[in-house]
């Protein structure tokens, strides 16, 4: 009983092994981009850190846009 209590382990650890090594690094994550929301069609445009204009922050964020300012409309003008 002893060797298969043995047994049983080498198995589990092996299981255990192989399923932590199918565990996605992250650079092998899927990306939540873009994301899947829906958004309005207002317009309130901004800026972001990629240098797009977006119409209002829902496309950016839907875009996963960071670094992103009002445009126009009294906002700052980036250039």
């Amino acid at each position: 009983m002893n060797k298969l209590s043995l047994i049983s382990k080498i198995a589990l650890a092996a299981t255990l092994t192989v399923g932590a090594l199918s565990i996605p690094a992250p650079s092998q994550a899927v990306s939540n981009c873009p994301r899947p929301i829906l958004c309005t069609d207002n317009w309130d445009p901004v800026i972001c850190s990629n240098g797009v204009v977006y119409s209002n922050g829902c496309y950016a964020y839907r875009a996963c846009a960071t670094g992103c300012v009002p445009y126009g409309n009294g906002g700052p003008v980036l250039e």
